[in-house]
């Protein structure tokens, strides 16, 4: 689930390069989460489930929307208006960096280790290697910089704050669409305050594809991943998605584009693997226990 989570969100980077051409921020953010909680709820109602009544799930959903919707997207859109997309697929790489830290101080069943951030180090160091320390350089902005770090910091927040949907044993489908809603509800009239009504013929074909391969892949079907994982494994493990999203975009990229596999991408690869296994730290426990 997690690899396939990694493709659906690594896919997001593209689509948002592409509708970013014809549409502004906050507009295509609000397209995203709009057009992805009509599929979500379509899909919940066709196999019989429906909207939870209590307020207490509803303000629940508010604050997700918020930390993992309005808060992040915003910024990571905004930022790609200014930074290309590999520094930026970098720097989001950075959350596992930040749900250790926060998860950490958090949630009694996730504390820090120095194993976890040693893996979180050795993750972030392949990341880099594989993309290639040129996407750091090149006079990008410094605020869009930190746009994309401050969306990082909300995740892994969010993530922390997700753990309570467990406990209320909510079907991840409308857990997902809950959270798209509320996230709709509140830029909705932001958009159209600040970007004004939007010209649905205004946008090229190219764009509105984008956008529903937004909405639908990298939102609807994403988040309900997303909800799984994070009630199966926690949010520190859940977070690692971010240092698998560039290895599925260079992947994709050599097998459908005609690009290179280089030698170092396969390094940066190799160093991801090693981080994520000692997050997870059962094959370093063991290795532990075997010499002891």
């Amino acid at each position: 689930m997690l690899i396939v989570l990694s493709i659906l969100w690594g896919g997001s980077f593209f689509f948002v390069g592409v509708a970013v051409a014809d549409l502004p921020p906050l507009t295509i953010v609000t397209l995203r989460v709009g057009l992805a909680a009509i599929a979500l709820w379509s899909i919940a109602l066709l196999m019989g489930l429906h909207p939870p009544k209590s307020v207490g799930i509803w303000i629940a959903f508010l604050g997700m929307g918020l930390l993992n919707n309005v808060i992040p997207f915003v910024l990571i859109v905004w930022g790609q208006t200014q930074i290309a997309s590999g520094l930026a697929s970098i720097l989001n790489a950075a959350t596992p960096i930040f749900t250790v830290v926060v998860a950490g101080i958090l949630l009694p069943d996730e504390r820090m280790t120095p194993l976890k951030l040693a893996g979180v180090a050795v993750g972030f160091i392949g990341v880099v290697v594989m993309i290639g320390l040129p996407a750091i350089s090149g006079g990008d902005s410094l605020l869009a910089q930190l746009a994309i770090i401050a969306a990082t910091l909300s995740y892994a927040f969010a993530g922390v704050f997700g753990r309570r949907f467990k406990t209320m044993a909510i079907n991840p489908i409308i857990t997902a669409a809950g959270q798209v809603t509320a996230s709709a509800l509140v830029l909705a009239p932001i958009t159209l305050m600040v970007d004004g009504p939007l010209d649905i013929a205004e946008p090229s074909l190219e764009t509105w594809t984008a956008i529903v391969g937004l909405a639908v892949l990298s939102t609807a079907i994403a988040y309900v991943l997303y909800f799984k994982i994070l009630a199966s494994a926690g949010a520190t493990n859940l977070m690692l998605v971010t240092l698998l999203v560039p290895v599925s975009a260079i992947l994709f990229g050599s097998l459908f584009l005609n690009e290179s596999l280089e030698v170092i991408h396969l390094v940066g690869m190799a160093l991801i693997a090693l981080g994520l296994s000692a997050i997870d730290g059962r094959i370093w426990r063991r290795l532990t226990h075997a010499r002891a």
